[in-house]
């Protein structure tokens, strides 16, 4: 039974990393445990940053077949090669960015709690719908995505949900059973061994 199935990892790098070590860094996770997809997200807007970045890491992900998308520069996937976007304007261009980057391109969107927005995303084409955070966290305005939104979706909604921002192994093991990705990132780059660390938060799913 799906249900049963233990969510899968969707990674998120930092928003700031060195060219030089994180490559290697991201390597040693990858061949740790079982990633999904990994995810770009970088808070530099200088395209040459960001394309040098994507195409460091772009070789590690796809050596090990796992797809690379890039937060919000739905302009660079096509010429940087990479698989997707995670669109953060929740279902506000996921219709015109599908229509752009077409049928194969991973088009996630992500809409904080809002039951709407993911609705909407999901009825526009997105691949996943994405809610957080899920933790208390200083970022944002304070909203959190509640475990009701996700149970809610789980039962309702066909559409892979991930949780993401401010995870904890408790809520990790609370939300496992009603969400079909996690997007971790911040929680385990800050640590002394990312590998152990996201290994702990694996356990937590049970």
């Amino acid at each position: 039974m799906a249900e049963i199935e233990r969510p899968q990892i969707y990674l998120i790098t930092p928003p700031e990393f060195e060219l030089s070590s994180f490559p290697g860094q991201l390597a040693s996770v990858l061949d740790a445990h079982e990633v999904a997809c990994v995810r770009l997200a970088m808070a530099s807007q200088d395209e040459d940053r960001i394309s040098r970045a994507a195409d460091a890491l772009r070789e590690v992900t796809h050596a090990r077949d796992i797809a690379l998308t890039i937060d919000s520069h739905v302009q660079l996937v096509e010429r940087l090669g990479l698989d997707g976007v995670h669109l953060t304007d929740g279902a506000r261009s996921v219709r015109k960015t599908r229509k752009e980057l077409g049928a194969d391109a991973i088009v996630g969107a992500f809409c904080g709690a809002s039951r709407h927005d993911g609705m909407s995303a999901g009825e526009s084409g997105a691949d996943y719908v994405s809610f957080g955070p899920v933790g208390a966290t200083a970022l944002g305005d304070g909203t959190v995505a509640e475990h009701e939104l996700f149970e809610w979706w789980s039962q309702m909604i066909e559409v892979p949900v991930v949780a993401e921002g401010a995870l904890t192994a408790e809520l990790i093991s609370k939300i496992a059973p009603v969400t079909d990705f996690f997007g971790l990132g911040a929680e385990i780059w800050g640590t002394d061994d990312p590998a152990a660390a996201l290994g702990e938060l694996i356990k937590a799913m049970g």
